[in-house]
């Protein structure tokens, strides 16, 4: 009796690289090892979409348009190239109009896209849609998503084998048109029982000849089991990865699973062992001077209590790197529970598991339930969709007031397609005003990344990698005796200092422009008064207050940009505003004084 093929995606450089490196990865650095790929006979490819959208532009200085391209140039012709899709955010910050929505689709198709991956984090059916029907009316295959979790142990309601059929039968009975199905674990946490329950009652509902996947992650340590239960459920594919960027937070490793189905009667994609230990040797040779955080290769018992997804957990140390904070991430996975239970069980999955980062920081850094994510807040509000349960009423309370908005049963879409700001037209008359060439990808890139694309658009983005090398080389100029001027915190007040070598005299100022004595730190600019100090670190993003205003207690001061936030910076007491101690853009510390009411 022949084996069963069972279809491999290589997820290595989609998920992969955003599961390990919060998808910082340079074409050029990896498209030696697709070609590898090739050879070594895979041809169903992740290689675009989901976060890997963004990042390319946030921090790589690349158009994914023309890695799309290069990738599709390099695989030929033949190859099943894949991106995600998250509904109708597509790859968006935000949820997009039917305009924005169709010039995704269409534009994936022209640069090279095969099937795309489409799934909404509530679960809401109504977000699908659409976007489903625009998949398939430009000519790609439309992979529809039923997304999956464990919830953390001690809730209910949601994310039972009960749930999963509701929602399969009601995209079912929707009528969009799908090639096939997939069942998406984004953070590894659903058991290895109920995926194979799960596999069978799909199997049971659907015609015989459709496909069905499962994607799950290794971030919980089951997924390898996760696989095997799927496989004695009838699955036709699964997704994997190469070393070094498989296990831990993201896929299975493709040896690995060769491996475990030895013996059996599955043939993962006709893949040979030989074939892909040389593939995964270029892999690493083209990885290897790319910083690998230690959390990207680890399994962790405690995922099942937030859950976290592998590709936002490394995205998130990153940027938590980056700021100083890195010490709060077991606070904030340990907060990240009753968050989720409050917020109605929206699976954790990019945007939601970044709703839910966002708000456990929140609580951490501030107060439980003291500030609310934007993101958060609206989701719990409705205008994302309707969440898998009812969120927790005081919590709807609570975001409908820090927001200023009401909760709504309206679609998503019809909020999207109401909203002037994402209309094509807002985003063509953006790119004149800049003096940006007015091009289909132009105008979606803009739209998709916002202030952050624009400024690609016109040559100012950051590239922001993790070499090793360049950090060996960082290392060298700051341990160099430095002189000039430089900014330092001492107590929570900020400091201009001069740096000179020899004995000259040094002059120490604070930020407001007043001399400060050498011995001790300088008083609030102003006199007495209360000081406001910045609860998290991150950029000054708008002032709002000036000197002399008068404030009541929780007006807003000012607002900070961190970790993907704004965070609002308030009166702690009603008083006169004395000074504003940062400017706009100004970076700031935890703990650094702000401003100062009197």
């Amino acid at each position: 009796m022949a084996k069963k093929f069972i279809d491999v995606m290589d997820t290595t450089f989609r998920d992969g690289f955003q599961s390990v490196y919060g998808g910082r990865v340079l074409m050029d650095d990896f498209f030696p090892a697709v070609e590898a790929a090739k050879t070594a006979g895979i041809n169903h490819f992740e290689f675009g979409g989901g976060a890997r959208f963004q990042s390319l532009y946030f921090y790589l200085k690349e158009d994914a348009f023309e890695m799309m391209d290069k990738f599709r140039k390099i695989v030929g012709p033949d190859a099943n190239l894949q991106t995600l899709a998250r509904g109708v955010n597509t790859v968006m910050l935000d949820t997009g109009s039917k305009e924005l929505i169709d010039l995704h689709a269409k534009l994936f198709k022209k640069h090279g896209t095969t099937t795309i991956r489409n799934f909404d984090a509530l679960n809401d059916v109504e977000n699908l849609k659409y976007s489903g029907e625009r998949i398939s009316h430009h000519g790609l295959k439309h992979e529809v998503v039923v997304t999956m979790m464990d919830l953390p142990p001690g809730c209910h309601g949601a994310h039972d084998v009960a749930f999963y059929e509701k929602t399969l039968r009601e995209i079912l009975d929707s009528g969009i048109p799908y090639d096939s199905i997939c069942f998406k674990d984004a953070s590894g946490t659903s058991s290895p029982q109920k995926v194979f329950e799960t596999i069978k009652m799909a199997r049971s509902l659907v015609p015989e000849d459709t496909h069905l996947r499962l994607h799950t992650h290794e971030t919980a340590g089951v997924s390898v089991s996760a696989y095997m239960a799927a496989l004695e459920a009838g699955v036709d594919g699964i997704d994997m990865a190469a070393a070094p960027v498989s296990g831990g937070t993201s896929q299975p490793d493709i040896l690995t699973m060769l491996h475990a189905t030895k013996g059996m009667d599955f043939d993962l994609g006709g893949l040979e062992i030989e074939k892909i230990l040389t593939y995964e040797k270029e892999l690493q040779s083209c990885l290897s001077d790319y910083f690998m955080p230690p959390e990207a290769t680890m399994v962790s018992p405690v995922i099942p209590f937030s859950p976290m997804p592998g590709g936002a957990l490394t995205a998130n140390t990153q940027m938590m790197r980056d700021n100083d904070i890195l010490d709060k991430f077991p606070e904030v996975i340990a907060a990240m529970t009753e968050v989720v239970e409050k917020g109605g069980y929206g699976t954790s999955v990019t945007p939601v598991s970044q709703f839910y980062f966002q708000q456990a920081l929140n609580n951490v850094m501030q107060g439980p339930w003291k500030a609310i994510a934007p993101g958060y807040g609206k989701m719990v509000l409705g205008y994302f969709g309707k969440t898998p349960v009812e969120p927790d009423p005081e919590v709807v309370k609570i975001a409908s007031e820090k927001l200023n908005l009401e909760p709504t049963k309206e679609k998503a879409l019809d909020l999207a397609n109401a909203d002037e700001s994402k209309s094509l037209e807002t985003w063509i008359n953006k790119l004149k005003e800049e003096n940006i060439e007015i091009t289909e990808e132009n105008i979606f890139i803009a739209a998709a990344c916002q202030d952050k694309g624009i400024a690609f658009l016109k040559g100012e983005s950051e590239l922001n990698v993790r070499k090793i090398s360049q950090m060996k080389e960082d290392c060298k100029e700051g341990s160099k005796e430095m002189s000039g001027n430089y900014t330092v915190v001492v107590d929570g007040q900020k400091f201009s200092v001069q740096v000179a070598e020899g004995d000259a005299d040094i002059q120490v100022t604070a930020v407001n422009g007043e001399s400060a004595s050498t011995s001790a730190p300088a008083p609030a600019a102003g006199g007495a008064g209360d000081d406001i100090k910045a609860l998290v670190p991150g950029n000054v993003w708008k002032i709002i207050m000036n000197p002399g205003q008068s404030v009541n207690e929780g007006d807003v001061i000012m607002i900070l940009e961190s970790m993907k936030m704004e965070i609002d910076i308030v009166a702690t007491r009603g008083g006169v505003i004395k000074s504003i101690n940062v400017a706009t853009n100004d970076k700031v510390v935890e703990g650094q004084v702000v401003a100062v009411i009197g």
